[in-house]
Formats: structure tokens, C-alpha cells, sequence
């Protein structure tokens, strides 16, 4: 059952439109080169629009895998097919796997807090997500490789690629889990300050709080999850091969997006502790930016 007739799911027409324009979405992203406004996160602003952090995201980042899914059950009826190959598949699973870590599991349940998300940050990610989702979708689900023919040979391909995605994930789970560990500190000072003081310790609430990283990719760079995540997403180019024009394309986006934030977020982090504690840690990719 088509939510939008001819759109979600797409049609091939409107899925070859929807990726097509999508390859310019770097364009868009010019303005974050221009303006450090972002106001989410570490550079979040007081609004009366504000969303909550945790629930926000969830709701901004899922849509993605959601459309993946969506499309690989529901286009391949309408295009006279019975199976999709095991590695159209193996990259949705890939795709959902990330985003139900990134936009369920992370917020909801390992986060210990969130910072309020503006409602301008909210509804670009998810119009981010969906266009991606169904462009990715679209491809794994008919519009792509559609039998196992189209993957013969590609064995050491898929595997080489899986290599670089789990490299890339896990690295990017262990680099999350480091900037958590600044927050279940602060909680448990939190507490223990307020049983110090006879108080009650606020349940579910820590007070922001800041400081810089040290572990891992840490040592040299601000921002080596999203490094880590621009390796998933090489590697799930690599399972795809070159002509997988919505894997590439993703890959291109997120670094073009991803890029100028890192580089701000570099700057809040010397104005906030100098120049001297940041030393020559770069942005995000290692010795380079």
C-alpha cells in the first residue's frame, strides 16, 4: 500500500528524479561553511521551539532505515518480483542496523542526556533521511541489481566491504561511548554531591558539562565518530560496487555536511578551552582536517 501513490514507494521515474537531484544536495550545504549556526547539540540555542534532545532524534534519524524497509518490502511486487538477491539484503540489513544503533538504541537507551534539538535541525535531518532512504531503497529493492547474476564475482568485493563497515561501525560505537563516559561521570558526581548534602539527586537529568576527549582516535582528532561513520559508509559503497550511485552519493553528503560541522565544533572547542588544550588535535580526519 503506496503512503504517497507513485512517490513512497517511488516509481522508477520519480526514484531515478529523487536520486539524480539528490547528488546536489552538497550544494545546500554551503551555508554551514559560511555560518557556524547549528543549533543542536554542544552549540544547541534557548528557544521556545526547542524539541527534546533524546526524542528528537530518535524521530529526525529513523525515518531513513524505516524507508529502506518500506521500499524493500513493498517495490519489488510492483516490478514482477519474487526474491531479491541475498546482497541487496545483506545492505539493507547494513543500513538498518547503523540507524536502529544511531537513532534508537544510542538515545533512547545508552545517552545519559541529550541537549534540546531546534525544530529547523529536526525537520532538515528528516528530510535528509527520507530522500536518502528512499534513494537507497529504491536501488536495493527493484530499481537496482535484481538476481544473483547481477552479483556474480563479487565475493571478495562484499567481503573486503563488510571488513571496512564493521571497522567503521565499531569504531564509532566506541568513540560514542567515550563522549557518554563524560556524562555518567558528571551523573555520578552529580549524585554524590547531592547525597553529600542530604538532597535528592535529579533522576534522569544531568547538568551539561563538557570536556575533551582523550582515548582512542580521540588523541588526534575532535570528532572521530563521524571519521568512523564516513568509514561505514566507504565500506558500504565497497559492498555496492562503483555503479551504486545512492551509496556513493550518501557517502558524498554526509562528508560534505559533516565536514563544516566538525571544523565548527573545533572552534567552540578552542574558544571554550583555548588553544593550548586543543594543541594540534585536528577536526576529523587524522593529520589532515
Amino acid at each position: 500500500m503506496a503512503i504517497v501513490e507513485s512517490w513512497l514507494p517511488p516509481s522508477r521515474e520519480h526514484w531515478e528524479l529523487i536520486t539524480f537531484l539528490f547528488q546536489f544536495f552538497p550544494l545546500f550545504t554551503i551555508v554551514q561553511w559560511l555560518d557556524d549556526f547549528y543549533p543542536q547539540g554542544k552549540t544547541s540555542i534557548p528557544s521556545r521551539f526547542n524539541l527534546p534532545g533524546k526524542y528528537a532524534w530518535a524521530g529526525m534519524e529513523a525515518p531513513g532505515f524505516i524507508c529502506v524497509l518500506y521500499c524493500m518490502f513493498t517495490i519489488p511486487a510492483t516490478q514482477g518480483i519474487d526474491t531479491l538477491p541475498l546482497a541487496n539484503w545483506l545492505m539493507a540489513a547494513l543500513f538498518s542496523i547503523h540507524y536502529i544503533y544511531r537513532a534508537l538504541i544510542s538515545p533512547l537507551f545508552l545517552n545519559p542526556s541529550m541537549s534540546p534539538i531546534h525544530p529547523f535541525i529536526f525537520l532538515s535531518a528528516m528530510s535528509f533521511q527520507v530522500i536518502n532512504g528512499t534513494s537507497i531503497g529504491g536501488y536495493l529493492a527493484g530499481y537496482g541489481p535484481t538476481t544473483q547474476q547481477d552479483w556474480a564475482g563479487t565475493t571478495i568485493r562484499i567481503q573486503l566491504g563488510l571488513l571496512i563497515f564493521f571497522a567503521g561501525f565499531l569504531g564509532n560505537i566506541y568513540h560514542d561511548d567515550e563522549l557518554r563516559e563524560i556524562r555518567r561521570a558528571a551523573a555520578r558526581n552529580q549524585t554524590r554531591k547531592a547525597e553529600a548534602h542530604g538532597e535528592r539527586s535529579k533522576e534522569g537529568k544531568v547538568d551539561k558539562v563538557y570536556e575533551v576527549p582523550e582515548n582512542g582516535l580521540f588523541r588526534l582528532v575532535l570528532y572521530p565518530h563521524f571519521f568512523c561513520e564516513w568509514i561505514e559508509w566507504c565500506g558500504f559503497w565497497v559492498i555496492g560496487g562503483w555503479g551504486c550511485v545512492p551509496a556513493r552519493t550518501f557517502l558524498i553528503n554526509e562528508v560534505t555536511t559533516m565536514t563544516p560541522r566538525a571544523l565548527s565544533g573545533r572552534r567552540w572547542y578552542v574558544a571554550r578551552f583555548g588553544k593550548r588544550r586543543i594543541g594540534t588535535k585536528r577536526a576529523v580526519i587524522p593529520g589532515l582536517i
